[in-house]
């Protein structure tokens, strides 16, 4: 057991019925609980988990010395189906092993973590769901999936929907690793190392910007070359299994906070529908989650306002502990989504 998994809770599902119609058996949720639950239940805050993290990633927003202070408040982490702790095509036994593991949905996922919240945790309504990147996904998909039950999100780098443009990419990064001749259909007996390393290769091209890669802001990171930079990340995706990595990439394309029984695909009557208060901060140069795809959607919800952060760090300006500017100016929205501003 790595170091990761034995920092977790783990919630057993039981059989769980998935929006595809497929019944997954012996579900489980990983998670990790930060603080207390105070007498009143008014100070749970929920951060799932975003594309290549899990809930260790996401502890690089919660301090003492931060607005997310484990004193005061009762923090979730939650981990993703497919990012190997919660159920995985790499943890997860015959019939649904490796590329057969079903497709699951962001639908899927909010509704797991309400059941940890509710037959679990004790928690009924929470006051702040946020997230980077795919844990931005799950923050607009809880406040539209129980809007009673969410009092404020702050999704960052994230969107409501995956883009037509979003959608290429992942499908760029995708290819780029079953093109390996190792791959077989995902049935590998050898580690696709060549498609891992391509697959974060490719990816490291949109993680940041063009003006970022111009600049050598790389250097800023501690990398004192691009190639540096580019091999770190060949690296870190070789940690990753690549069944895995494309269960997660297929639930972030099919994500739609309108794609279930309650909304039948009116996107516009979803956005309408959350009734959270909402900061959403978008990075100035997020290459496949502009401002303008958030200002579309700000511009439907009730409650919603847009904060545009400028830098040329891209998408990973987010990154847990990355960027000090970003960080603060986080913890100002969290501030006020909370009440304190």
């Amino acid at each position: 057991m790595s170091d990761t998994e034995s920092d977790c809770d783990i919630f057993e599902l039981g059989d769980i019925a998935l929006q595809s119609g497929v019944a997954l058996p012996a579900a489980k949720l990983a998670y990790k609980t930060i603080g207390r639950l105070n007498a009143a239940g008014d100070n749970a805050i929920l951060i799932p988990s975003y594309y290549t993290g899990t809930h260790e990633g996401n502890e690089g927003y919660v301090a003492a010395s931060r607005v997310l202070d484990p004193d005061r408040h009762f923090i979730v982490l939650t981990n993703l189906f497919g990012n190997g702790l919660s159920s995985s095509p790499s943890n997860t036994g015959a019939p649904f092993d490796g590329p057969r593991f079903p497709r699951v949905t962001l639908h899927d996922n909010v509704a797991c973590q309400h059941r940890l919240l509710a037959e679990v945790l004790g928690v009924d309504r929470l006051a702040l769901v946020m997230g980077w990147s795919m844990g931005a996904l799950q923050s607009y998909q809880w406040a539209a999936q129980y809007p009673d039950k969410v009092a404020a999100i702050l999704p960052f780098c994230g969107s409501a929907k995956c883009s037509p443009h979003n959608y290429v990419f992942l499908d760029g990064v995708r290819v780029a690793l079953e093109a390996d001749g190792n791959w077989n259909g995902g049935d590998w007996q050898v580690q696709p190392e060549k498609g891992l390393r391509a697959f974060g290769r490719v990816y490291a091209g949109w993680a940041f910007s063009q003006t970022f890669y111009r600049e050598g802001l790389y250097r800023e990171l501690g990398f004192e070359t691009m190639e540096a930079l580019l091999a770190d990340w060949e690296e870190d995706h070789l940690s990753w299994d690549g069944n895995d990595l494309i269960a997660k990439l297929r639930t972030w394309q099919c994500g739609d906070i309108s794609d279930n029984d309650l909304y039948r695909g009116d996107f516009a009557r979803a956005l309408g529908a959350i009734q959270a208060r909402a900061i959403v901060v978008p990075c100035s140069t997020d290459l496949y989650f502009p401002p303008e795809d958030n200002a579309q959607e700000v511009a439907r919800m009730t409650n919603a306002e847009l904060r545009v952060f400028d830098s040329p760090f891209g998408h990973c300006v987010a990154s847990p502990g990355v960027h000090r500017d970003f960080m603060e100016f986080l913890d100002t929205a969290i501030e006020e989504l909370l009440g304190g501003g």
